[in-house]
């Protein structure tokens, strides 16, 4: 397992990236606008924590680099109840071992990687944790290819 990001809904962008980058000294690595699905995502990580791990090359962000991703869903309104918090994020080798060692465990697969790439569940706080798959996704496999979301993530 190796940490990759905390993720956090935000409601104003330019009131964000000011609090987060020009108030706390945060850098943007990576933005991307989805306009298809009308939320951006914008990667933030301090100025030591990139300077640790060498020159960000504007591709791909760097394992093991702590990030912060502010996530804009273009449409919302507000967020109650926590919701402005999203997930925890980690990238494992093999996330169908993952998900089914976590099962053992009487964890509840929330989102099964059925694209051999990502998977939700929850700790036992409820907290949202997103698995991602290392490097490339792994074919599709049973019994994720078919397994339905369960509750929330």
């Amino acid at each position: 397992m190796e940490y990759l990001h905390t993720m956090v809904r935000i409601s104003d962008v330019d009131e964000s990236l000011r609090f987060y980058c020009d108030g706390l000294g945060l850098r943007q690595l990576r933005r991307i606008d989805n306009e298809a699905g009308r939320f951006s995502l914008i990667f933030l990580a301090a100025p030591a924590d990139i300077a640790r791990y060498g020159p960000y090359q504007g591709k791909a962000l760097a394992a093991g680099l702590p990030m912060l991703e502010l996530t804009w869903n273009w449409d919302e309104k507000g967020y109650d109840g926590g919701r402005n918090f999203g997930h925890l994020a980690y990238q494992t080798d093999d996330i169908y071992a993952r998900c089914a060692h976590l099962q053992t465990l009487g964890v509840t697969i929330n989102r099964p990687p059925r694209d051999g790439h990502m998977a939700f569940v929850r700790s036992p706080d409820g907290i949202s944790i997103e698995l991602l798959q290392k490097g490339e996704p792994l074919p599709p496999e049973e019994p994720w290819a078919s397994m339905p979301n369960q509750g929330t993530w």
